[in-house]
């Protein structure tokens, strides 16, 4: 990836000297990091022209799964979706482990199906929206479900005019598919990207992990446990950040230039609300939530 965006800076000089941020959200998580990584080791070693990399941008970022799904108990309980008594139950019987559950620990495989039992039929995505279809299935879905865009969007991009704009030589792709699940490829971060941010910060790069607070799938105190985990001081402690004279979501920063915000309201995605994750970016790159 660094590859082909130094290629396609070397066809358009022009815009060399830009800052360049690498940027992502949900599964990105994983990759965005070390892409960071891998475009700052080119830029010192080997590769011209250099690219202008100041930092990365990431949207509820997958980082470290086990935290991230354990983290789903605490975000349901916070968020009234099960009981106070199966909340200190699973506490109590599963002491944080949630999903690697000893086959062993009966009772924490019977509290588990009890909160599955409580929370299978939301969506995980965003409990405020209709659980109506799984957003990968583009083929089978309802024009009346929210995630229907997706399956216009495969359309959109597989129009032969599209293609064309896009410069797609035909042949070289028959049809892009928004989910293609059947592409083979090696997973070379297999557990968590955190040590790519502990490298990246050492190197001085600035980054905005932002949450969505009612995404359920990588909830925030997930996301604020792992960034915990890299010991960095807080230089900027928790406030508020504003859109209109109204709290559009909370923010902090550390001594590594990492900031944390809250997007309220916000689903997994910047989907869910735009406006609202674009103003903080810009915010963020003004230095604005400091």
């Amino acid at each position: 990836m660094a590859f082909l965006w130094r290629l396609w800076l070397s066809k358009h000089p022009q815009y060399l000297s830009n800052p360049f941020y690498a940027t992502g959200s949900s599964y990105a998580g994983m990759i965005v990091p070390a892409l960071v990584d891998k475009i700052s080791e080119g830029n010192y070693i080997c590769c011209n022209p250099p690219i202008n990399i100041q930092g990365y941008v990431l949207g509820n970022p997958m980082t470290h799964y086990d935290i991230e799904q354990n983290s789903r108990i605490p975000f349901a309980h916070g968020m009234s979706l099960i009981s106070d008594e199966l909340y200190t139950s699973m506490k109590r019987f599963c002491k944080g482990n949630y999903f690697n559950v000893d086959p062993s620990n009966t009772k924490c495989l019977e509290l588990v199906e009890e909160f599955h039992l409580c929370i299978d039929d939301l969506n995980i995505y965003n409990p405020l929206i209709p659980d109506c279809e799984d957003p990968a299935d583009t083929q089978n879905i309802s024009p009346d479900c929210y995630y229907y865009k997706y399956h216009l969007e495969e359309r959109w991009a597989n129009t032969e005019s599209v293609r064309k704009a896009l410069h797609i030589k035909k042949g070289s792709k028959r049809e892009w598919v928004r989910f293609n699940r059947r592409i083979p490829y090696d997973q070379d971060i297999k557990s968590n990207s955190i040590p790519y941010h502990m490298k990246n910060s050492l190197n001085g790069y600035r980054s905005l992990i932002f949450s969505g607070d009612h995404d359920m799938a990588l909830p925030s105190i997930g996301t604020q446990a792992w960034i915990n985990s890299l010991n960095y001081s807080i230089t900027h402690d928790w406030k508020p950040w504003m859109i209109n004279n109204q709290i559009a979501g909370y923010a902090r920063t550390y001594s590594n230039k990492m900031t944390f915000a809250t997007v309220k309201g916000c689903g997994h995605t910047p989907e869910y609300l735009p406006e609202e994750t674009s103003v903080v970016f810009k915010m963020w790159l003004s230095g604005q939530l400091l």
